[in-house]
């Protein structure tokens, strides 16, 4: 069974100005895209996790999904951190790994979502795995990211102030699949990364 593909998206995104998840890149949100994406990856199951735009985020979906497959779930802790949101994950799809999905790195591509689904199901889905996608020259590692199930389980337990990668230290095995998708390292945070990453979709 695939992991569960998780976009989190419950910042109040206040570098930006407004909702990150649901900006214009180029004819579609962030949302949107990752969410179409990640399924034509043959992803299994998606959520969504919201918090600060809540609201808006479910009526997004409802147009986006009108089928009702991707799973809304809610934050009300969102203010406190990104690990919270992977928390309130772990804890609605207990005993599963999960593959996180920044909704800051937008523009991640189907081949990702797919080298990263088959690279996890040829290791045996290690329990306390940690996957990673990769570029080479120098090696950088980015998003989605995959937490095998005894990671999962830990991850409601963590102060949600903290970044997701104090958990490296306890995975097993810790290892990446080499990607050419430089989008993995993408940062939307402000106006100025919501043109730049206008500019690279205007210019393909």
């Amino acid at each position: 069974m695939k992991p569960p593909v998780v976009i989190l998206a419950a910042g109040a995104s206040e570098r930006l100005g407004s909702c990150k998840a649901l900006v214009d890149l180029h004819g579609q949100s962030p949302l949107e895209r990752l969410i179409r994406q990640a399924s034509l990856a043959n992803a299994e199951e998606i959520a969504v996790v919201a918090g600060a735009h809540q609201r808006e985020i479910g009526a997004a979906l409802e147009r986006i999904d009108p089928s009702r497959r991707v799973r809304l779930l809610f934050n009300p802790s969102w203010s406190l951190g990104r690990t919270g949101s992977a928390g309130v994950a772990a804890a609605s799809f207990p005993g599963r790994a999960l593959m996180i999905a920044p909704v800051d790195v937008p523009l991640v591509q189907s081949e990702t979502f797919r080298r990263l689904f088959e690279a996890w199901e040829a290791q045996g889905e290690p329990p306390r795995g940690w996957l990673a996608p990769c570029l080479a020259r120098p090696a950088r590692y980015g998003h989605p990211l995959i937490l095998g199930r005894e990671l999962s389980r830990l991850l409601p337990e963590l102060d949600p102030s903290l970044p997701l990668s104090g958990l490296r230290a306890q995975a097993q095995p810790l290892w990446a699949v080499p990607v050419t998708d430089l989008s993995i390292l993408d940062d939307l945070d402000t106006p100025e990364d919501l043109e730049r990453l206008r500019a690279r979709l205007a210019a393909h």
